[in-house]
């Protein structure tokens, strides 16, 4: 990937996230849709998390990054911090890469 792609999809990216101000200005959101924004958040980060974990081109990888994960998502159901949760995970990636060689 260039630098010229880079930094055009930062500007569009930037861009995507100004146009709700701008475009909602000082509106309330009805209560319905705000109740299906709640909801929708967090199945789409946790599929995002998944895809990029154990997706590789249309075949399922297990490579260090699920262990990691499992790691993170026991950790996040202890109500650890976030730092020690993004830490321990990848603490847990780097050794079994190091220890596959």
């Amino acid at each position: 990937m260039t630098w010229s792609a880079v930094l055009g999809l930062g500007a569009a990216a930037y861009a995507l996230k100004a146009v709700g101000p701008v475009v909602i200005g000082r509106r309330p959101v009805r209560p319905d849709l705000a109740r299906v924004l709640e909801l929708v958040a967090v199945p789409l980060l946790a599929a995002l998390v998944l895809v990029q974990t154990f997706g590789g081109g249309g075949r399922l990888v297990l490579d260090a990054r699920a262990p990691a994960l499992c790691v993170a998502a026991l950790l996040v159901w202890r109500r650890a911090p976030f730092l020690v949760v993004v830490l321990a995970a990848a603490g847990t990636a780097a050794l079994l890469r190091a220890a596959a060689g």
